[in-house]
C-alpha cells in the first residue's frame, strides 16, 4: 500500500491498495452486483399493531402494495427487486415439529405464497432471522435450529436472508453465521445471503466474512437524521482502506437503508445519501412507502448514472481523497469498470451548516484519477443533468471549479475523449 498525504490541504490520496483473491461470497457465484429493493426496518420499524395502523403494520398486504407500487413507479424495472421483511415477522412459537412460521393474523396466506405473488411480478423475496435464540425483538431465533430454517426458507422459495446478530454470545457468533451459509449453500437454492457478523463482534476475520456472506454491514443502524447519515459517511471514511479491500463482485460492504423519500433529510441530504451509497457499490436497499413517495425523490432513486455508478461490474468501493472544513467538505473517488460508461466516479459534496457556497478548485491529477494515454483529455458527466460539465473537455492536471451548494452534491462520472 502507498499513501500520499498532503496535511496543508487536508488532501489524502490512496493508491495500489491490493484486492483479495477471494472466493465469490458463499460459494454461490450470485449477487455480483449489489442489492437493490426494498426494505421496511427504518420506515415501518416493529409496527404489528394492524388495528390501528391497517396500512403500516408489518404484514403481507404492506409488501403486497409496495411490490405494486414498485412495479407501477418504474422500480422493478430499473433494478430494485428485492423486498425484505425484516424483524416481527414470525409467531411467538415454532410448529410443532420445530419450524418457524408467520405470525397467523399479519400473514394468513403465509410466506410461500408472498414469495410467489412476489415472483408473478418479477421480484423477489428476502425475510429476517437471528443467530440468537431470539431475535432482536424476542421472536425465535435460529440458534440450534440453522439447517431446519435454511430449509425452510428454500421451501418457501425465498431469494434472501438478513442474519441478525442478537442475543448469542460474542465468540460464538462467526461460527453460526458460516454454518448458516453452509446449510443455505446445501439446500441448492440462490438465497442472496445478509449478514451483520462485523456489527457484533470486535476485529472480525474478513476473508471469512467475504466467503461466507454476499453483503454485511459493519457499523449502527440508519436513522432518519443528518446526524447518522453523515456519521456512517465518516465512520466509512476512517476505516476505507479495510472497507475498500473486501469489497467486490460478490461481497459488499452494507452501510444500511436508503433513506430517500422520508422525511428527515432534505433533498439535498437525500441526494448525498445516494450518491455515497452509489459510490460504496453498496446494497440500494430503501425504506420508504413507495405508495405515497413525492416525485422529487423517486426521480432521485431511479437516476440511470447514479444507478449505473452502484451497479458498475468492478464493484469498487470510492475512496475519500479530500476532506475540509472537520469533514463538512469532501471528495470522493471509485474506480470504475466498465469503461464504456466512463473511468471514474467522483462526489463532491458540501454538509456546510451555514448557507456559505463551497468552491472546489483541484485536478483529476490532485483527486487520484489516472493519468490518461497521450492525445486523450476528460470530460465530466453531471449524473444529474445528465450533460458534459464545464468547459467541456479537461487536461489531466488542469483545475476543475466545482461550485457546491450549503448541503448538496456534485456527482460526476469521468469520461475519456481525444484531444
Amino acid at each position: 500500500m502507498k499513501i500520499f498525504a498532503v496535511f496543508g490541504s487536508l488532501l489524502y490520496v490512496a493508491l495500489c491498495i491490493d484486492q483479495p483473491t477471494a472466493k465469490l461470497s458463499a460459494d454461490n457465484n450470485f449477487g455480483l452486483t449489489p442489492a437493490m429493493g426494498f426494505m421496511n426496518w427504518e420506515r415501518f420499524r416493529c409496527n404489528i399493531n394492524c388495528v390501528t395502523f391497517p396500512e403500516d403494520c408489518v404484514s403481507e398486504h404492506l409488501f403486497m402494495s409496495m411490490a405494486d407500487a414498485m412495479v407501477s413507479l418504474g422500480l422493478r424495472d430499473a433494478g430494485y427487486l428485492y423486498l425484505s421483511i425484516d424483524d416481527c415477522w414470525l409467531s411467538m412459537n415454532r410448529t410443532q415439529s420445530g419450524q418457524l412460521q408467520p405470525d397467523p393474523d399479519r400473514f394468513p396466506s403465509g410466506i410461500k405464497a408472498l414469495a410467489a405473488y412476489m415472483h408473478d411480478r418479477g421480484l423477489k423475496l428476502g425475510i429476517y432471522e437471528d443467530v440468537g435464540s431470539h431475535t432482536c425483538a424476542g421472536y425465535p431465533g435460529s440458534e440450534g435450529y440453522e439447517q431446519v430454517d435454511a430449509d425452510t426458507f428454500a421451501s418457501w422459495d425465498v431469494d434472501m436472508l438478513k442474519f441478525d446478530g442478537c442475543n448469542l454470545a460474542r465468540s460464538k457468533i462467526p461460527q453460526a453465521y458460516m454454518e448458516m451459509g453452509k446449510y443455505l449453500n446445501s439446500t441448492g437454492s440462490s438465497i442472496l445471503y445478509l449478514c451483520e457478523w462485523p456489527l457484533y463482534v470486535l476485529d472480525p476475520d474478513y476473508q471469512e466474512i467475504v466467503d461466507t456472506c454476499n453483503q454485511w454491514r459493519n457499523y449502527l443502524d440508519v436513522q432518519d437524521s443528518w446526524d447518522s447519515v453523515s456519521g456512517i459517511i465518516n465512520h466509512y471514511a476512517l476505516y476505507q482502506d479495510l472497507y475498500a479491500k473486501y469489497n467486490g463482485p460478490g461481497h459488499f460492504n452494507d452501510p444500511d437503508e436508503i433513506l430517500v423519500g422520508n422525511n428527515g433529510l432534505s433533498f439535498g441530504q437525500q441526494k448525498i445519501q445516494m450518491s455515497m451509497w452509489c459510490m460504496w457499490s453498496a446494497p440500494l436497499l430503501v425504506s420508504t412507502d413507495f405508495r405515497t413517495i413525492n416525485n422529487q425523490s423517486l426521480e432521485l432513486l431511479l437516476n440511470k448514472y447514479l444507478i449505473k455508478i452502484d451497479q458498475d461490474p468492478l464493484g469498487d468501493f470510492a475512496k475519500r481523497v479530500i476532506s475540509l472544513d472537520r469533514e463538512k467538505a469532501q471528495v470522493w473517488v471509485k474506480k470504475l469498470g466498465d469503461e464504456s460508461f466512463g473511468v471514474n466516479a467522483i462526489c463532491i459534496f458540501n454538509a456546510a451548516d451555514s448557507d456559505q457556497t463551497h468552491l472546489f478548485t483541484d485536478s483529476l491529477k490532485d483527486f487520484g484519477v489516472s493519468e490518461p494515454a497521450d492525445g486523450q483529455k476528460f470530460q465530466l458527466l453531471d449524473v444529474f443533468t445528465g450533460e458534459i460539465y464545464g468547459k467541456g473537455s479537461y487536461d489531466w492536471d488542469e483545475a476543475v471549479d466545482v461550485y457546491v451548494q450549503a448541503y448538496d452534491v456534485a456527482t460526476f462520472v469521468v469520461q475519456l475523449v481525444s484531444s
